[in-house]
């Protein structure tokens, strides 16, 4: 009967102090009330049977009855509660992919590409409450899926990036800026752009640090992330006559010192994978520093379960007060 059950006044549960007493109480009037009588024999004498030995359960009703009636007066009662939510700062995201051919590099299980791919999908799904957009980019870079909250939209359409839908290259400016452009009319309370790439700018006609000043512009974070192996990684280095990719080890080069700046003057921060697991504590750090604001509502509804207990403790005293003027009368 007591699961589940919270008491709004458990302070009336001192009361139960007072059972002892009436125990004691009991005991010492009962003897008392008890007289001893010396006789040479107890021939002639009529006994009652068991009723006599009885009588004590009177007393343990009233006793039950009384404890009944402490429980019913703390007010046990069930307790349910709902809850929502409301998001009061969120935050648009902007993820930014390198799509070039040295992400096919096998350095990360099974490509860097793949391995990304993997993780972003991972971050995403920790990121319920914001806006998220993706950006791809390689010679040029170009809007993959505008920020939505629609999360099965943004996974899908990652899962759909591969190499060769952008001419080769690494444009790191057309990342960025096309990643600003998406951000730059967002009303959010945060706006962050996450920018990946194993390369070098090569490609594109916005400089990197032009895009740097828009992001410092419009107040948008970002987050670089430099990935590859240190030293030499297996990576595309010509087409066979079949169209495939022709593997050999190739010097990781990435310019660290760029990705660097970018994330300082625009409030971000650096970091370097060169592993899967790395790329993941990365990705994790993110989303730690990038706390979403969220107001919970809690809704409260009691239902009072303290009748049973009055109704116990009723039954009792009833059940006792008939017993001692019925059964037990000629023993009172």
């Amino acid at each position: 009967m007591l699961d589940n059950i919270s008491f709004a006044n458990p302070d009336f549960f001192w009361l139960f102090l007072l059972l002892p007493l009436a125990i004691l109480w009991y005991i010492f009037k009962r003897k008392e009330e008890t007289a001893s009588l010396r006789i040479s024999s107890i021939k002639g004498f009529k006994f009652e049977g068991i009723l006599p030995k009885l009588k004590p359960a009177l007393f343990v009703m009233r006793l039950i009855a009384l404890g009944a009636i402490i429980v019913a007066m703390a007010r046990p009662q069930t307790e349910d509660i709902s809850t929502r939510t409301k998001t009061t700062k969120g935050i648009d995201i902007v993820i930014a992919i390198d799509v070039s051919s040295s992400m096919l590099a096998r350095d990360l299980k099974p490509n860097r590409l793949s391995a990304l791919k993997k993780v972003a999908a991972d971050f995403i799904k920790k990121r319920p409450n914001d806006r998220i957009g993706l950006v791809a980019y390689a010679g040029e870079g170009y809007t993959k899926t505008p920020i939505t909250t629609d999360k099965s939209i943004v996974l899908s359409a990652l899962r759909e990036i591969t190499y060769g839908q952008l001419q080769d290259g690494t444009a790191i400016g057309m990342g960025l800026a096309t990643s600003v452009n998406r951000l730059k009319e967002s009303k959010a309370k945060s706006k962050i752009i996450i920018l990946l790439t194993d390369g070098v700018n090569n490609s594109g006609f916005i400089e990197p640090q032009t895009a740097a000043d828009l992001a410092i512009e419009f107040d948008i974070k970002t987050y670089t992330i430099g990935l590859g192996t240190n030293g030499n990684a297996l990576s595309p280095i010509a087409y066979n006559s079949d169209g495939s990719f022709r593997y050999g080890m190739r010097q990781v080069e990435i310019d660290e010192e760029l990705l660097k700046d970018i994330a300082e003057v625009t409030g971000g921060k650096y970091f370097r994978a060169t592993d899967n697991e790395t790329l993941e504590d990365i990705y994790d750090e993110i989303n730690k520093l990038e706390k979403t604001e969220i107001e919970e509502f809690k809704y409260y509804r009691y239902e009072e379960r303290f009748r049973p207990w009055v109704l116990l403790a009723g039954t009792l005293l009833l059940l006792e007060w008939v017993l001692r003027n019925t059964l037990f009368r000629s023993f009172i």
